[in-house]
This record gives C-alpha cells, sequence and structure tokens, in this order.
C-alpha cells in the first residue's frame, strides 16, 4: 500500500504542478494585497478539492453506468496526460489546461478561485482522470482509499502554501526555475503516462 500512496503522490504532484502554479498565481494577482491573495488561494483550493472528492468517490460510479471500462478510461486519461508531459516538456501554451479565450476572461474577473485557479489550473482534466482511475480501481480497499484521499490533500495543503508563499518562491526561484522544474516534472509524467496506456491496453486486450 505504501508503494501505491508513494507513486500516487508523485503522479498527483506532478500533475498538479503546484510549483508551476506560482508564477501564474502571482500573474493573475499583480496589484492585490495579501488578504486578497489569501482569500484566493484558500477558495481555489476548498473547491479543487470538493471536485477531486466528487470524481474520487462517484466516479467510477459515473463510469459504470456509461458503460466504460476503467481499462478504457486509463488509456483514454494516459493519451491525455502524455499530452500535458509532452507541453511541459517543450514548455509550450496549454491548451489542454485553458484555451487562449479563457485566460483573457479570466484577466477580467475580480474572483478567479473558481475559474481559472480551483478549475482547471488545479483540478484540471488530468488531475481528474488521475483521482478517477486511482480511486477506482482501488474500491473495496477503504484504507487504501483513505490513504488516496490524505495524498489529495497532502499536495492541496502543498498548493495552498506555494501560492502563499509566492512573493518569497518567485525571489528564490523566478521564472527560469520555475520553466526547469516544469520541464523535468513532464519527462516524469509522460514516462507514467505510456504505463497507464500500457496497462490499460494489456487489461482490455488480456
Amino acid at each position: 500500500m505504501i508503494d501505491e500512496l508513494v507513486k500516487f503522490l508523485v503522479l498527483f504532484f506532478v500533475v498538479v504542478e503546484p510549483i508551476s502554479l506560482v508564477p501564474l498565481f502571482a500573474a493573475l494577482t499583480e496589484g492585490a494585497d495579501d488578504a486578497f491573495r489569501r482569500r484566493m488561494a484558500l477558495r481555489s483550493v476548498v473547491l479543487a478539492g470538493l471536485v477531486l472528492a466528487l470524481f474520487a468517490f462517484g466516479g467510477a460510479w459515473f463510469l459504470q453506468t456509461m458503460g466504460i471500462s476503467i481499462a478504457a478510461f486509463r488509456i483514454a486519461g494516459g493519451v491525455m496526460l502524455f499530452l500535458i508531459a509532452l507541453e511541459m516538456v517543450f514548455a509550450r501554451e496549454s491548451g489542454t489546461r485553458v484555451t487562449t479565450e479563457e485566460k483573457d476572461e479570466s484577466r477580467k474577473r475580480a474572483d478567479i478561485s473558481v475559474f481559472p485557479l480551483a478549475f482547471p489550473f488545479i483540478a484540471g482534466p488530468g488531475a481528474l482522470a488521475i483521482v478517477l482511475l486511482t480511486f477506482g480501481a482501488s474500491r473495496g480497499e477503504w484504507a487504501l482509499s483513505a490513504g488516496l484521499f490524505g495524498v489529495v490533500v497532502l499536495v492541496l495543503a502543498i498548493t495552498y502554501a506555494l501560492m502563499r508563499l509566492t512573493p518569497l518562491v518567485m525571489r528564490v526561484m523566478g521564472v527560469t526555475g520555475a520553466n526547469v522544474v516544469n520541464r523535468l516534472s513532464g519527462v516524469v509524467l509522460a514516462a507514467l503516462a505510456v504505463q497507464f496506456i500500457v496497462d490499460g491496453a494489456t487489461a482490455a486486450f488480456r
């Protein structure tokens, strides 16, 4: 179980990308006071946690209702994660998480906690797919499910802490440092995405 939790921790942390979220949070809250940044950070993490919990405990039922097998969703999730990994490695503008029109809209909004912070930056398509797949595979194992949910809470807590420490993190790491971490994480995510596809194909054609 420890191995499963560690693997999920690495995978979920890489997909959420809390470190690369810092420059985005800094840009979206530029000129705002500390109270506004604290409120947006807390609200976005709480909302993302609620969405992730919904997918964690209701996702398997939804797939079963729609007649979609876990293997098929694992392959689809692996492909989607691989596309996200390519964007991370080559530092391209992310089209899998947010479109240009959505970015323009986010700049006009006073409240950025729901969009784009909670969704799609924190609880994006990749994170939702990972949660649904991992919790779907642990059905009936309540100890493992509790541990997995604890990992989700831990990553969200780290995300909140980094957003609260945005000025300090930006001074220490800078945009270049965030990009380096982002690219290294992309390589890890690409390998994990391929493993998802292999596991899904093996289960589907067994």
